[in-house]
């Protein structure tokens, strides 16, 4: 009989993904996919509770992984708040191109299911717990209860930006996806220059292009 191997946590992430874009569904069951790549059932417990557990944890490693990365860098430390936020859109959708033809799957399945939304939970609280760190400068209001309700809209609203930058992503046909990084810095520009009430016309450069690219991409 041959010797069980040791799996870490992304050893048994990435034999995942690879069954699911090799078989386009899910293992049969947890002691089918041990046994498949030759692991102790247990190993598996020791990580996710669930299948439905890993594809959590797989967008929860997109974001640690582009953190982690981003940390590394002198230049990114020492950004103010929107370069930083610049920085891990366009390092965090550098790992989802990377991995572009499991996310794609994935999301492609829950488009309409609210099953989507709970598989990104984990990568929304890492995101907007990220944000809200950031130091986004805001209305200095001085009210505590106020400045949570601020501090909770401007999560919420950065966390369906990332979403909507995402879906633009699973849309964009461009070469090396080079529209998507053309939407990330006008959005994220234009969050900015909202916050700091500043000129509209980064707003309306956005509309155009939003505008534009509904009507190519239809």
């Amino acid at each position: 009989m041959a010797k069980k191997k040791t799996v870490s946590k992304n050893d048994i992430i990435t034999s995942y993904m690879d069954y699911v874009l090799e078989h386009d569904q899910n293992p049969k069951s947890v002691f089918a996919f041990a046994k498949m790549n030759n692991f102790e059932e247990a190993k598996f417990y020791e990580h996710f509770a669930s299948f439905e557990a890993i594809e959590k944890g797989i967008f929860e490693a997109f974001f640690s992984n582009s953190l982690d990365a981003l940390n590394k860098s002198e230049d990114y430390n020492i950004f103010d708040a929107r370069n930083k936020l610049l920085s891990f859109y366009y390092t965090f959708f550098e790992n989802l191109t990377a991995n572009r033809s499991y996310v794609k799957h994935v999301l492609d399945k829950y488009n309409k299911d609210l099953k989507g939304l709970k598989m990104l939970s984990g990568l929304k609280s890492h995101f907007t717990s990220y944000v809200s760190q950031l130091g986004i400068q805001m209305l200095d209001i001085k009210q505590e209860q106020i400045e949570k309700i601020q501090d909770n809209a401007l999560k919420e609203s950065a966390w369906l930006q990332l979403l909507l930058t995402m879906k633009f992503w699973i849309d964009d046909t461009s070469s090396s996806f080079e529209k998507t990084d053309i939407f990330i810095e006008k959005s994220v520009n234009t969050t900015f220059d909202v916050l700091d009430i500043s000129s509209l016309k980064s707003v309306l450069d956005l509309g155009k292009f939003l505008f534009k690219e509904k009507f190519q991409m239809n």
